[in-house]
C-alpha cells in the first residue's frame, strides 16, 4: 500500500472531496481532511461492519483492506486514501453465500460477541492471500495483530488453519463486490448533516439559507432523553420564554444562537467538553410547533472534526404544584463520529445533566433574570461528577426501600 504526498494545505473546518472504490462500488465522499477511514466507512457509507475499539491501532478491530493489504482504518485519514480501492467486511462474503472464513469461523465457534470478528477476518484473509502455506504453529503469531476477550483464540485459530489447508492453492477472493449504493447512517441519503461553519454573513454557505427540513434518521436513537423538572416561574412565565428563541438559547449551556434565518429557523453553535475531548458544533434548528404550552423543534449540527449531531426535542410546560410550572422534555438523540463513541450510559448521563441545568435556566429567565448560562462549553467534570452522584443516591434510595419492605 503506497499513500500518495499531500500536495496542498487544508483547512481544519475544509471540506475535502476524496474518491474511493468501497467493495467494488465508486465513491466521492466530501469530509474534513481530519476525519478517519473508519468514520468515514461507519458514518458517510454506513458500513458499519468496520469496528472501532482503541482508536490507537492496537486493537486491529477496524482492519480493512486497502489496495489489497491489510491497513487500520483508525491509523489513516480518509483524505490519505483518495483513488484507493478499500475492502471491507461487508465484502467478504453475501448472506446466502458467506466466504469460507466466514464459514469456517461460525463452524469452529471462532466467535463469541462478535466484536474483534471483523478485524480477525479481513486479517486472516490478508494473511492467507499473502501466505497461503502458514502453518498452524505460526497462526497465533501471525494473528496477533488482532485481540479478543472472549474465546481464548482456540477456535479462531482452528478456523483458519482448516481454511488454510483447503485453499492452499489459492484463497477465493471477497464475494460481496460490486456497485450498489452506499448511504450513511444519517437520513434523506446525507452522509452528514449539512455543514454550517461561519456565523451568518461569512465564509462559503453563508447565503445558502436552509434545507427543505431537518429529516432525523430512522431506527433508535444514540441516546433517548425524558428529564422532568419542576420549575418555581409560573406557566405564563414559561410561556414568554418558550416564544423568545434567544432567551430560550440562552438557557441552554454551551450554546449560541447566531442567525435568525427566517421561517421558524435558527443558525447557531453548541460547544461541549468532555475531558480532553472539544466539540464545536454548527448547525441549524427548525421550530416545528410553538404554543404557551409546547414547543418542538429539529436541530443537526456537526463539528470540525466530522463528528455529527442530529436531534427531535419537544419541551412541555403544565402547570405545577404552587402556580409553579412542571417541564418535561424529551429527546432523541442520533450520534455519529468520535462523539457516538462514548457509551450510551455516560453519555445520556450528560446529556440529561445538560437538560436539567437548562431547566434551571430556564426559571431563572422567566422570572425576569438572566439566565447565567453563556457560550462557554459546560464542565465535563462537574456534569460527570453530578452523574455519578445521582447514581449513587438513586442506589442508596432502592438499598433503602429495599431494607423498609422486609418484614
Amino acid at each position: 500500500m503506497t499513500l500518495p504526498q499531500p500536495t496542498a494545505r487544508t483547512g481544519a473546518d475544509q471540506d475535502v472531496e476524496v474518491s474511493l472504490t468501497v467493495n467494488g462500488s465508486p465513491v466521492t465522499v466530501s469530509l474534513p481532511a481530519r476525519v478517519t477511514l473508519s468514520d468515514a466507512l461507519r458514518d458517510h457509507l454506513g458500513l458499519t461492519g468496520t469496528h472501532v475499539g482503541c482508536e490507537h491501532g492496537i486493537c486491529g478491530m477496524c482492519t480493512v483492506l486497502v489496495d489489497g493489504d491489510a491497513a487500520r482504518a483508525c491509523l489513516l485519514f480518509a483524505v490519505q486514501l483518495d483513488g484507493a480501492e478499500i475492502t471491507t467486511v461487508e465484502g467478504l462474503g453475501r448472506p446466502d453465500e458467506l466466504h469460507p472464513l466466514q464459514e469456517a469461523f461460525g463452524r469452529h465457534h471462532g466467535l463469541q460477541c462478535g466484536f474483534c470478528t471483523p478485524g480477525f477476518l479481513m486479517s486472516s484473509y490478508d494473511l492467507l492471500t499473502h501466505e497461503p502455506d502458514v502453518e498452524r504453529e505460526d497462526l497465533p503469531s501471525k494473528l496477533s495483530g488482532v485481540l479478543c476477550r472472549c474465546t481464548g483464540y482456540r477456535g479462531i485459530v482452528d478456523a483458519v488453519d482448516e481454511v488454510a489447508h483447503a485453499h492452499r492453492d489459492g484463497l477465493p477472493g471477497p464475494g460481496n463486490c460490486h456497485r450498489r449504493t452506499l448511504v450513511g447512517r444519517t437520513a434523506a441519503g446525507t452522509t452528514v448533516p449539512p455543514a454550517v461553519d461561519q456565523p451568518a454573513g461569512e465564509g462559503p454557505g453563508a447565503d445558502e439559507g436552509h434545507p427543505e427540513e431537518i429529516a432525523l434518521p430512522e431506527g433508535e436513537p444514540t441516546i433517548r432523553i425524558d428529564v422532568t423538572s419542576a420549575l418555581d416561574a409560573a406557566p405564563e412565565d414559561v410561556a414568554r420564554v418558550f416564544h423568545d428563541v434567544r432567551l430560550l438559547a440562552r438557557c441552554l449551556p454551551g450554546a449560541e444562537l447566531t442567525d435568525d434565518l427566517g421561517d421558524d429557523w435558527y443558525r447557531g453553535r453548541a460547544r461541549v467538553a468532555l475531558g480532553p475531548v472539544k466539540l464545536a458544533f454548527n448547525g441549524m434548528a427548525h421550530i416545528l410547533e410553538q404554543s404557551d404550552e409546547r414547543i418542538r423543534m429539529n436541530g443537526q449540527g456537526r463539528d470540525s472534526g466530522g463528528g455529527g449531531a442530529q436531534a427531535g426535542i419537544t419541551m412541555v410546560a403544565a402547570p405545577g404544584d404552587d402556580g409553579g410550572t412542571t417541564l418535561r422534555a424529551t429527546a432523541d438523540v442520533f450520534l455519529t463520529g468520535r462523539i457516538a463513541g462514548f457509551g450510551r450510559s455516560l453519555a445520556g448521563d450528560v446529556s440529561r445533566r445538560m437538560f436539567a441545568d437548562f431547566a434551571r435556566a430556564l426559571d431563572r429567565a422567566a422570572a425576569g433574570e438572566e439566565p447565567a448560562v453563556d457560550a462557554r462549553p459546560p464542565s465535563a467534570v462537574a456534569l460527570l461528577w453530578s452523574s455519578l452522584v445521582d447514581r449513587v443516591r438513586a442506589r442508596r434510595r432502592r438499598a433503602t426501600s429495599g431494607r423498609r419492605r422486609r418484614p
